[in-house]
């Protein structure tokens, strides 16, 4: 979490996915990549995961957010962006981050794919065992 010059800053991961994200006081605007929302991510569902940070704090239209997200999937950028917003919102002061934290919104979600394994199908399958 950095602040500078009026803007917040933070950054998020999920998966393989990372996402850096500003915050400067504006009208709202969203932009995914130098792309709006709407063309980045059309899915409803997607976009209410990382915007409810600010909706948590009733900031959706006092600031603008300026997101870079690279690698993972849509769902893995998603919960990228999200823990990048949350970790910016804590520059907003203590009470902030208290609620955040109660949220569950600023621990990282560390789950990630497991490995194949060699001598198996999968990381958990085996093979098929025919008996005869």
């Amino acid at each position: 979490m950095e602040i500078t010059e009026d803007r917040l800053y933070g950054t998020g991961r999920r998966k393989t996915a990372v996402a850096r994200v500003w915050l400067k006081p504006g009208s709202g605007k969203f932009k995914v990549n130098g792309r709006i929302l709407k063309d980045y991510c059309p899915q409803e569902v997607v976009q209410s995961l990382f915007l409810y940070p600010l909706r948590l704090f009733d900031v959706m239209d006092k600031y603008d957010v300026k997101v870079n997200v690279g690698g993972g999937g849509i769902t893995g950028q998603a919960g990228a962006i999200r823990h990048g917003i949350s970790r910016a919102l804590i520059g907003l002061g203590e009470d902030v981050r208290i609620k955040l934290r109660r949220e569950g919104l600023l621990t990282r979600d560390s789950r990630s794919k497991e490995r194949k394994k060699y001598g198996q199908r999968g990381a958990r399958a085996r093979f098929q065992y025919s008996k005869r």
